[in-house]
């Protein structure tokens, strides 16, 4: 995760001398902003990638020695087959569709659609038969 963070944080570092001297030479403030959201958002990207490498134990591509034999084996758990990314996707949908209508009830209704769908995508190895213990 540290070459990650780095590289994102390279992006960010990019985007904020990039807004600065876009900012100076065309003082037109939409390229500006862009690229000032653009920071923001790899800052945020980056600055994930940077805790979560704290956290966890170094992998084989964070050492500069590692062999291709270092990362064979079991990389984790992967769901291999849900139901429940079509719903979350109808669900966004749906708060897509009343957000643009701007129909209050509806607004609602997809509110706790988006709840209930990611919830349970969230949930879905913890309870009932796909429990893990």
């Amino acid at each position: 995760m540290k070459v990650e963070a780095l590289i994102f944080n390279l992006i960010t570092v990019f985007c904020i001398v990039a807004a600065f001297v876009y900012g100076f030479w065309s003082k037109e403030p939409i390229g500006t902003t862009a690229l000032a959201l653009s920071a923001g958002l790899t800052a945020l990207i980056g600055g994930f990638f940077w805790f979560v490498s704290r956290r966890i134990d170094a992998r084989p591509e964070d050492s500069k020695d590692a062999e291709i034999a270092d990362g064979a084996g079991e990389l984790g758990f992967f769901s291999p087959a849900s139901y429940w990314p079509f719903g979350l996707a109808l669900s966004a949908a749906l708060m897509g569709l009343a957000l643009a209508f701007y129909y209050p009830w509806l607004i609602l209704i997809a509110g706790i659609a988006l709840l209930l769908t990611i919830g349970g995508l969230l949930f879905e190895y913890y309870v009932g038969q796909n429990a893990h213990s």
